[in-house]
């Protein structure tokens, strides 16, 4: 029985020594659309305005103070933003489609739900988000203020107008990745997150991020199959009018025909460590901030810390949200070396914002590393971040990327990338500290730093692919981390050959 992240870390971790072979069972191939039966989607407009500027610009862009998503034109350009199809491919029978939010295999578990009181155009209520047919399941009526505000773990002081959740479902990263597929819900869940908290960014709108909430009251109020689909964040849009007050009444128990619909495959398989970790991570731990900050708990000793430079301008060619439409997983690198100025856009990626999110805890479940093999001005070697003293450190000169390929399950490919920024975090803290729960709070924050390496990097004309697949303890030792210590997620990028 799983019963804390440092179990379900070992539990999918990959030996080189011990993986056996796995075929995939394309007859039990899982749906990637979400459907249900006798419930049309209502399809919103595409052709809305959408923001031209630079990425860089909305990255370090302070968060919205004010405003409303006024009508559905609104939603809609924050749904386009924050999850839609941007690609076609033939497969043998049928069309696959991508999408701009990142995901690990395009199995694409993250769906989206939206509760809207008061947005022209929309019938109050909870919605689905039918991203291929870009549109709203509608499944419930009515105001649930109420309800939703008793789901929270800490009261805002403010009215949601709008609160959208994101949940995964179990199977479709399953499938392929059987126990270790949680890593990808969470790290996918967490790409998509980033899309919308930059879209909300984006239109100035007041946004508060959640990893905490009852979840059984909220899997109950979507209407979702607990042992097939789990809520794992929420973000809120409060309502500007300081007269509207928190209405709405209790909930009912949803119909089994919509819990249904978080079944995608006849043939699915269960994989017990998925869900007990999920479960055991329901327990929200309120723990006090650890007086020091993750990258200093790796057990790492940094030589020298440097100061990391501002950019006035970053070197981009395409602008937002071009860059997040034409975003793809590219990971024919060349020998060719990463610029000064383009690392320097890299770092200010994953250090932009007041903190990163307005909840400390979650930004103090992770730290951040970085290995330089081809980059001007930088020595090849390890390195970590420390984004609140916005510090570079040296751990180790010399190459490591070539090592780090071979660890990430051979992937020789990997060996050509200008850099690799790798998200760390110590397992035994997030345990103490904020137990199981912890490590949905390490692994979606690695994700939505991830998609904005990925959006940076195409803005940049550069390539960037995520991996999420490596020989665990290869990994830390590699890197020399301490006992409790993991390697999350590895992101690389550089430049890639023109196709």
């Amino acid at each position: 029985m799983i019963t804390s992240c440092e179990q379900y870390h070992e539990e999918s971790s990959y030996d080189r020594h011990r993986m056996s072979g796995h075929f995939l069972d394309w007859a039990s191939q899982p749906a990637v659309f979400k459907a249900y039966q006798g419930i049309e989607p209502l399809e919103m407009p595409r052709d809305v305005a959408l923001p031209k500027r630079p990425f860089s610009s909305l990255l370090k862009e302070k968060a919205g103070k004010g405003g409303s998503i006024g009508d559905i034109k609104g939603l809609s350009r924050i749904l386009l933003l924050t999850n839609t199809l941007t690609a076609r491919a033939r497969h043998p029978d049928e069309h696959f489609y991508y999408r701009s939010a990142a995901s690990a295999g395009a199995l694409y578990p993250t769906e989206i739900y939206v509760v809207i009181q008061g947005v022209t155009g929309l019938d109050d209520g909870l919605h689905h988000f039918a991203i291929h047919r870009h549109g709203l399941h509608p499944l419930r009526q009515g105001d649930f203020t109420t309800p939703i505000l008793g789901m929270m773990q800490a009261r805002e002081g403010r009215i949601p107008q709008v609160t959208f959740f994101l949940t995964a479902i179990f199977f479709r990263s399953a499938w392929k990745y059987r126990t270790r597929a949680y890593r990808y819900h969470l790290l996918d869940t967490g790409h998509v997150l980033e899309d919308l908290m930059l879209a909300l960014k984006g239109e100035g709108l007041p946004a508060a991020l959640s990893y905490d909430f009852d979840d059984r009251a909220v899997n109950r109020f979507l209407g979702v199959d607990e042992k097939r689909e789990g809520a794992l964040a929420l973000v809120h849009v409060f309502d500007p009018s300081p007269s509207r007050g928190g209405e709405g009444g209790k909930t009912t128990e949803l119909p089994e025909a919509i819990r249904r619909a978080s079944v995608v495959s006849a043939r699915e398989v269960e994989y017990p460590a998925i869900r007990q970790m999920h479960e055991a991570a329901s327990q929200i731990v309120k723990g006090l901030l650890p007086e020091t900050r993750m990258v200093h708990e790796l057990g790492l000793e940094v030589e020298s810390w440097t100061k990391i430079r501002d950019l006035p301008a970053w070197p981009e060619k395409l602008e937002y949200p071009d860059a997040l439409f034409q975003r793809r997983s590219k990971r024919n690198f060349v020998d060719k070396a990463i610029t000064g100025d383009q690392m320097s856009a890299f770092i200010e990626t994953v250090c932009a914002g007041e903190g990163r999110d307005a909840t400390p805890k979650y930004d103090s479940s992770l730290a951040i590393g970085l290995l330089v093999g081809s980059v001007d001005g930088i020595e090849q070697g390890f390195y970590v971040l420390d984004h609140t003293c916005r510090e570079i450190g040296v751990i180790a000169k010399g190459s490591f990327e070539g090592k780090m390929a071979q660890v990430c399950l051979d992937q020789m490919w990997l060996a050509n990338a200008g850099a690799h920024f790798l998200f760390l975090t110590n397992l035994d803290m997030l345990s103490s500290t904020w137990g199981p729960r912890g490590y949905r709070y390490a692994m979606l924050t690695a994700g939505r730093l991830g998609q904005r390496l990925y959006v940076a990097a195409t803005a940049m004309g550069l390539g960037c692919c995520g991996i999420g697949a490596f020989y665990d303890g290869e990994a830390r030792e590699l890197l020399g981390l301490n006992e409790g210590s993991r390697l999350l997620y590895l992101v690389a990028v550089g430049p890639v050959k023109k196709l």
